[in-house]
């Protein structure tokens, strides 16, 4: 039996009426004043027309963290600029770096030269990461084992570095206390790929390994500084072609032993041809090796031997060196041990300076052949020199056109021996005697006294004790008081 629903028609013939409609969206959204207005407001702002919004790379992304620190508006490239016009006083660097990490890395870019203490500093590559823009790195004191905690420092004119308690009597320091060449060398191999631009270097005890991986790396370096060198190690250093300034440190007493010889300095001649200034300390060599450097190195304009071990004859090699304006020499114990006849010696036409400081003039066929190679020079700088008397002074009369004498710490020459070389000098211009016991006031005469009112430029101060006492001659201050202490007078009281 079928059943019948509730909302079924009972009366089929009579039509069901239609359901109420329910009205559109559309009417909702047309009669609606509300909605209408903000429709229209829509439509107003669409059609307005709208500018391309400008791309401001100063604002910073956080508005309320650069109202706490107002230089995170600035870029990275102002803020540089800005950290670059500060003093460049280590203690403003130190400042600097202190405010955030930010500006601890920026400053970083600005820190150019660099001398480095912990070898492993350079090897993690934490070195390169702080300092991107190195150019000048010295690595002297990091190639050493440091004990710690100890007080014993070493200072050498060379080097500084510690020492243990515990040496031996016939110990060789950099021998015992030197990282080994492969860690040097693996160091070398770190900066050079981190450091395109470097242009000074200064280093110990690299192997020519060391130094072919900076040649190859680093085409701008222009000065270098290598110490513990030998003629193995020049080859590397030949492969520098655009190096300019070369010091090469073979041996130093009591600190390490190599050995830089003709065979070295021809090598250093054929690669490093535009070598500018040179400096040779402790090294060995001949006449052969110094006129390699003369003819292939046409630019070298300053040579300079330290603590020399050459062998007899070598000082006729200078005159090879054409363009060669100064030569120096320091701690020299002696200049040429057999110089040979003065005819074969030749001289430097362009030479213009001769320095000699704290080395022995006692032999007088050395010197005498060094100033008859330097006849042409116009300046002559004499510090502290052994054995300089007037029997060896008086071969400075054979350089005509000096200029310019400057005289410190030479105690055996006397008045009358300076007085006799500097008549010679027609064209001098600046004196400067400084600290020489044995020349006097007293012993002036009145010719040098009247050479000295036609000098552009005199420092007299030979004897410091006489000038001392002649300045405090007439002034009361060395009169044991005199009327500036009187003795205050009692007087009674009442």
């Amino acid at each position: 039996m079928p059943f019948r629903s509730e909302n079924d028609n009972p009366n089929p013939t009579t039509p069901t009426p239609p359901l109420p409609l329910k009205k559109p969206w559309s009417d909702l959204w047309t009669k609606s004043k509300p909605i209408n207005q903000m429709v229209m407001a829509m439509k107003l702002h669409s059609l307005s027309p709208r500018l391309p919004a400008k791309h401001n790379p100063t604002l910073s992304p956080f508005p309320a963290v650069a109202l706490a620190d107002p230089t995170l508006l600035f870029s990275d490239q102002i803020l540089l600029k800005i950290l670059a016009l500060l003093s460049d006083s280590p203690a403003q660097r130190n400042s600097n770096a202190l405010v955030c990490k930010r500006w601890l890395n920026l400053q970083g870019r600005l820190i150019r030269s660099l001398t480095i203490s912990d070898w492993n500093f350079l090897l993690s590559g934490r070195l390169i990461h702080r300092f991107p823009n190195l150019n000048h790195v010295d690595l002297l004191s990091a190639a050493f084992i440091f004990p710690r905690n100890s007080t014993i420092l070493l200072s050498h004119r060379l080097l500084s570095v510690h020492l243990h308690s515990d040496l031996s009597p016939n110990w060789c320091f950099c021998e015992e206390n030197m990282l080994p060449v492969e860690v040097i060398d693996n160091g070398l191999a770190t900066l050079a790929a981190g450091c395109p631009n470097l242009r000074r270097l200064h280093v110990i005890g690299a192997s020519e390994m060391g130094l072919l991986s900076v040649a190859e790396e680093c085409p701008t370096l222009q000065e270098l500084e290598l110490q513990c060198c030998s003629d193995n190690v020049l080859r590397g250093i030949a492969a520098c072609a655009n190096l300019q300034i070369l010091k090469l440190v073979g041996h130093v007493d009591g600190l390490y032993s190599s050995v830089v010889s003709d065979i070295g300095l021809t090598i250093l001649a054929q690669g490093c041809k535009r070598l500018v200034r040179l400096e040779l300390c402790g090294c060995e060599g001949s006449f052969d090796g110094i006129k390699a450097i003369g003819k292939c190195c046409l630019m070298l304009e300053e040579l300079t031997f330290s603590d020399h071990r050459m062998d007899g004859g070598w000082l006729a090699a200078i005159s090879f060196c054409e363009n060669l304006k100064t030569l120096r020499f320091q701690s020299c114990k002696r200049i040429d041990s057999s110089p040979g006849m003065e005819e074969y010696l030749g001289s430097c036409p362009a030479l213009e300076r001769l320095h000699l400081q704290k080395c022995q003039l006692r032999d007088k066929k050395s010197v005498s052949a060094l100033f008859s190679v330097c006849r042409a020079v116009r300046e002559i700088v004499l510090q502290d020199c052994w054995g300089l008397d007037n029997s060896i002074f008086c071969f400075a009369m054979m350089c005509r056109r000096v200029k310019l004498f400057y005289l410190e710490g030479c105690s055996l020459l006397t008045t009358e021996g300076l007085e006799l070389v500097v008549h010679s000098w027609k064209e001098l211009q600046s004196l400067r005697v400084v600290s020489c016991k044995n020349i006097k006031d007293c012993e002036i005469s009145t010719a040098l006294a009247t050479l000295f009112t036609t000098l552009k430029e005199l420092r007299w101060s030979p004897d410091t004790k006489s000038l001392l006492s002649s300045s405090v001659t007439g002034i009361t201050m060395g009169k044991k008081g005199g009327k500036f202490f009187k003795r205050a007078q009692s007087r009674p009281l009442y």
